[in-house]
């Protein structure tokens, strides 16, 4: 069993909103095809994640790790912030 070793699922995605204590939320960009006329679809989904020092901004793009539940609507952690959004 120590052998073990589990993929986790990562995603990146721009963080939209940090109000809350600890937590960011992130959307996440994915294209997908029609699956009749095949024309490719921009779909959004937003993730709430957890942010240990409140270091995320709005406009940040980061990396999301899956994880266990931290609470009702969180299932993903921030591992890095891969860019810095631009300072207003």
């Amino acid at each position: 069993m120590q052998g073990k070793s589990e993929k986790r699922r990562e995603w990146v995605g721009s963080v939209v909103s940090n109000k809350m204590n600890k937590t960011v939320v992130v959307a996440v960009d994915r294209f997908v095809s029609h699956p009749i006329y095949r024309k490719v679809l921009r779909r959004v989904t937003k993730l709430k994640a957890h942010d240990e020092q409140n270091s995320c901004k709005v406009g940040d793009r980061v990396r999301l790790v899956e994880t266990r539940p931290i609470s009702k609507d969180k299932h993903w952690r921030v591992i890095e912030i891969v860019e810095r959004g631009q300072p207003e």
